[in-house]
């Protein structure tokens, strides 16, 4: 079993590129700097006085005082007052002032040199042909799902923090809305959807016994099968609570970004793709809906056909999901643009209410919206690097396919081929765990979460399109 060897080295290689590459060119700080996005700059306080026909007070603070004791008074405009704002590129200085702009660019600048180190070493294996070395690179995609999963806790933390405890009961809500499907979902026949989580548990369960009896351990299993689907089910629910506001957050870009790409239909159509990608996605773990169809398509009074083999079948899934994950990447700098132009959004409604306004509120108004642009960077990024590592992960550990291959491979895990006499204590535990965490096990368990995060994201994102459309305009 070989770990020094050309894996290691790209990984050395990827790891010193990451730490020196990102403060000169980075994957994150191009996203939103590269000049296709725009930000809306705040009218000063004298231009807003002049347009008033307001004469700017003099002083430190520059506001009015009252007769009554010298209290000061808040400068004031009305608020139909009509003025356009100014737009510039967002530059790579003015993203170092953001909220969370450390954390975006960390998440995606590893995410994308995890994504390569992947690339690579697939590439490599597939060159190479068998053998028995590690697959380093599924460390950085296990990391990288982490990351995502931290960056998604702490948005939601920051929601919980809140002085509004509304947005703490919405979470609530959704993360005991997303238990109960969770465990649904869990006693559903595999006749219906195919995870495979009743095989895969079972084959996790008679290793266990074989290993644990290897080491001298009499042991009926590690856990009974309903306490690893509620252990399963609450991680579901916090999966589910975590995607709450990033999936609210993608309905409302989505209703922006189509309303600024009217006269593009091509745009329209991948917006549109888009937002249902995770649907189709989900359907195709639907066994009647899925796999019998495309296995046994009918033709009317002929017998039917089969388009695809069953590990065709399943290459197929998994390009399905990349090309969502790829799609979503792509329309990036769409959606932050409708978010951007939120600020003229927020301009044009105080616009038709009567009353003045105060111009530091007012200013406060336009600059929120960038100031918190790397929020809903995350928002939209985190989901997607998180289902793009654990379909690369279900694809290695599951023992899938690319279907670039006459057959499919095993699992990424190494196999251990020793002689009776070569045979130390180490390996032998280390073969006692492969045969604990099977690629069967690995199948079903990773096939249910990448059909679970795609399930949570479009179900909150259509609650928000809901929301968006009908609620807030009733």
């Amino acid at each position: 079993m070989g770990i020094i060897g050309v894996q290691f080295v790209g990984t050395m290689v990827a790891f010193s590129l990451l730490q020196k590459v990102p403060p000169h060119h980075s994957f994150a700080r191009w996203l939103l700097s590269n000049g296709r996005l725009v930000r809306y700059r705040h009218p000063s306080e004298e231009e807003l006085c002049n347009l008033a026909g307001k004469q700017l007070p003099k002083g430190k603070a520059k506001k009015d005082k009252r007769d009554n004791g010298g209290v000061a008074k808040p400068l004031t405009v009305p608020k139909d007052l009509d003025f356009q704002l100014e737009h510039t590129p967002i530059s790579s200085v003015d993203t170092l002032v953001l909220q969370y702009y450390p954390e975006f660019q960390w998440l995606v600048d590893f995410a994308f040199h995890a994504m390569l180190v992947y690339i690579a070493t697939e590439v490599y294996r597939f060159l190479s042909g068998p053998h028995n070395e590690i697959n380093l690179s599924l460390i950085w995609c296990l990391l990288a799902a982490a990351f995502s999963i931290k960056a998604l806790f702490a948005l939601t933390k920051h929601y919980f923090q809140g002085e509004d405890g509304g947005e703490r009961a919405v979470c609530i809500t959704f993360a005991a809305f997303f238990f109960v499907k969770a465990m649904a979902t869990l006693v559903i026949s595999e006749k219906f959807l195919e995870f495979g989580l009743e095989t895969g548990f079972s084959n996790f369960s008679q290793g266990a016994v074989k290993f644990l009896q290897d080491q001298g351990i009499d042991s009926s299993g590690p856990i009974s099968f309903l306490t690893f689907k509620m252990v399963l089910a609450v991680f579901c629910a916090m999966i589910g609570a975590f995607f709450t506001f990033p999936g609210l957050r993608l309905a409302k870009m989505h209703l922006d970004a189509l309303s600024d790409a009217v006269g593009r239909p091509a745009l329209q159509a991948a917006l549109h793709i888009n937002f249902l990608a995770p649907l189709l996605v989900a359907m195709l773990w639907i066994k009647p809906i899925a796999r019998d169809y495309v296995l046994n398509l009918p033709m009317g009074k002929g017998p039917p056909v089969q388009l695809l083999s069953s590990e065709g079948f399943d290459s197929a899934r998994l390009w399905v999901i990349i090309s969502m994950c790829f799609l979503r990447i792509l329309l990036t700098q769409a959606h932050m643009q409708a978010y951007l132009n939120l600020a003229k959004q927020h301009l044009e409604t105080i616009r038709k209410e009567p009353g003045r306004i105060e111009v530091r509120e007012l200013q406060k108004m336009v600059a929120r919206v960038f100031y918190y642009l790397c929020v809903i960077a995350l928002q939209y990024l985190a989901p997607t690097i998180l289902i793009l590592n654990v379909t690369f992960l279900l694809k290695s550990l599951g023992g899938d396919s690319w279907g670039l291959y006459p057959e499919p491979l095993a699992a990424d895990v190494p196999v251990i081929t020793a002689t009776v006499g070569d045979i130390t204590p180490e390996i032998a535990v280390f073969h006692g765990l492969q045969e604990v965490f099977s690629p069967l096990f690995f199948r079903g368990i990773l096939s249910y979460l990448t059909w679970w995060l795609c399930i949570c994201w479009f179900v909150t994102s259509l609650y928000g399109l809901f929301y968006h459309k009908y609620l807030l305009t009733a």
